[in-house]
């Protein structure tokens, strides 16, 4: 149970807007404190979905054995939708940025004006779940699992999923100067094929969901 949760929250941690915002914040002027705010919201966003999908699944009964079906079938329907996302995503090319014209969404405005409270909300908004997010709580609530076995897999999935947030921050905490350059450097090289990298990690989620939810489907 616990190294499929893992390995799905590990795709669902892989986002390329979540590094290039803790890039920001932690070359901002202060960039501790604005670093901690915003894995101070991502932590507090994930744990309250954690907590909201677990009580959804076991108010319908799929952690029960009779479920056995339902349960995959939802497996496979979250895989569809993330492959098809990836695909939406890779065949939608991004536009190049007008120069004369800065982009002026909510979310940019916030992370342009790096702030402790703002940073709180961009992790929020930021750590809203995905199909692979809910895939793994799915598999630790439809798991023949004790309550503690339960709470413990769901931590785990936390601490993973804002791992590109805690980690940058523990990094910049060791090395500051050395995490600064390199994100500096890893932020550019990001800005550029990020859309690529989250077409192909929908792409690859998705697949391995509707593989796993089409055994599990197939089997007795």
């Amino acid at each position: 149970m616990i190294y499929q949760a893992a390995g799905l929250a590990l795709l669902a941690a892989l986002s390329p807007t979540a590094l290039l915002i803790a890039a920001v914040y932690l070359g901002s002027a202060r960039p501790r404190l604005t670093g901690l705010f915003y894995l101070a919201g991502a932590v507090t966003m994930t744990i309250i979905m954690a907590i909201v999908v677990l009580l959804v699944l076991h108010s319908v009964g799929l952690n029960h054995p009779r479920e056995h079906e339902p349960r995959y079938g939802l497996r496979l329907g979250l895989g569809v939708i993330a492959f098809v996302a990836g695909i939406v995503v890779a065949a939608r090319k991004p536009k190049p940025p007008d120069p004369g014209k800065p982009k002026q969404g909510f979310m940019s405005k916030l992370v342009a004006n790096p702030a402790p409270a703002s940073a709180f909300i961009v992790g929020v908004l930021v750590f809203t779940p995905g199909v692979t997010f809910v895939a793994a709580m799915q598999v630790i609530a439809t798991a023949r699992a004790s309550t503690e076995e339960i709470v413990a897999a769901a931590l785990i999935v936390v601490i993973i999923n804002v791992l590109l947030v805690w980690v940058p921050i523990v990094l910049h905490l060791l090395a500051p100067a050395t995490t600064s350059r390199y994100l500096t450097a890893f932020n550019s090289w990001l800005r550029a094929h990020g859309h690529s990298l989250l077409a192909g990690g929908l792409i690859v989620a998705g697949a391995i969901l509707i593989i796993n939810g089409a055994l599990g489907l197939a089997a007795p």
